[in-house]
């Protein structure tokens, strides 16, 4: 069997900002290390990784056949893909995600890690983490002996649930793999709405509808409890769990009726049934580059019995 493999690719930001689209902002800083930080030694440290991946793809050409991508030029689902190789941080591999079913399995490779060290002796200059790669099985350092894992069989993926989301009936965007946020497109606005968790079987409310203004509703899976679920308080959840997590954003002013339902689960056969109550909104999926606005009166469903699953494989746990 020859593997057709898929080698998605970031650009560095000393490569966008600098190198291609010469930001002036940015290249009037760049002689001033405290301000622009190590953008120069961060580009050379991914060039290197992408060199140490195609050297060794390069070696096993005889029983792989890989295509080169940038992941900004991804327009349509992944398919006739045996394996897709991401080369940036988590943000390539959850943008990879976007365009994958639960047929073909991901592994991200950390092209820039954070080095502890350096971040605190550069602590008093500027901020030098680098890419933290939660979801990345390999770096350039054993890179090699993860890909021959996977071609021999040894090593195998997991699968992580997905967020599956319909606005007034229709399926919008793809899975999203961290999180879900529904909320007005000015951070400064109040989000209104109302929401209640169904039983998917027999239709019968779980909890009461809640009325909210906040500055949004966040709904999380497993993988994106560590993410900004965990930074505003949230529950990390076991990475093999198919249930979601809820929590309204700095909540304004709630009816005490509602205290126990500000934040909570939605199993894995339950549904989130939203109504938005502002004239403008918007529905963002892992992030902000992938969104769908929303309207008054929109109404949105959001579970994970619907969504596929992603296989990716990922570093054993401690």
């Amino acid at each position: 069997m020859r593997w057709r493999v898929m080698v998605l690719l970031k650009r560095s930001a000393y490569d966008l900002y600098v190198a291609r689209h010469q930001d002036p902002n940015i290249t009037s800083l760049l002689s001033n290390t405290q301000v622009i930080g190590n953008l120069q030694d961060r580009h050379r440290v991914h060039e290197h990784t992408l060199q140490v991946c195609r050297q060794v793809l390069d070696h096993r050409q005889s029983y792989i056949q890989y295509e080169t991508r940038i992941r900004d030029q991804l327009e349509h689902p992944i398919h006739d893909m045996d394996l897709v190789i991401t080369i940036g941080g988590d943000g390539t591999l959850l943008q990879a995600s976007h365009y994958l079913d639960n047929s073909i399995p991901v592994l991200g490779v950390n092209s820039d890690p954070t080095l502890t060290s350096e971040v605190e002796e550069k602590l008093d200059e500027f901020d030098a983490t680098r890419s933290s790669g939660h979801l990345c099985a390999a770096t350039a350092g054993n890179f090699e002996q993860v890909l021959d894992e996977i071609l021999e069989g040894t090593r195998e993926p997991v699968k992580l649930q997905r967020i599956s989301t319909f606005v007034d009936g229709i399926k919008v965007s793809s899975p999203a793999l961290n999180d879900v946020l529904v909320a007005h497109p000015n951070p400064a606005a109040v989000s209104r709405c109302t929401f209640s968790i169904l039983r998917e079987e027999t239709g019968k409310q779980r909890t009461p509808v809640i009325h909210s203004r906040s500055s949004g509703l966040r709904i999380c899976t497993a993988t994106g409890s560590t993410a900004a679920m965990k930074s505003a308080g949230g529950d990390v959840m076991p990475l093999s769990s198919t249930d979601l997590q809820y929590m309204v954003r700095e909540p304004n002013t709630p009816h005490p009726k509602y205290k126990d339902f500000l934040r909570g689960w939605i199993r894995a056969d339950e549904a989130l049934y939203l109504n938005w109550r502002c004239r403008q909104g918007m529905v963002y999926f892992d992030g902000s580059h992938l969104c769908h606005p929303i309207k008054f009166g929109s109404k949105i469903e959001i579970s994970s019995f619907k969504a596929p699953a992603l296989q990716i494989f990922l570093a054993p746990q401690e």
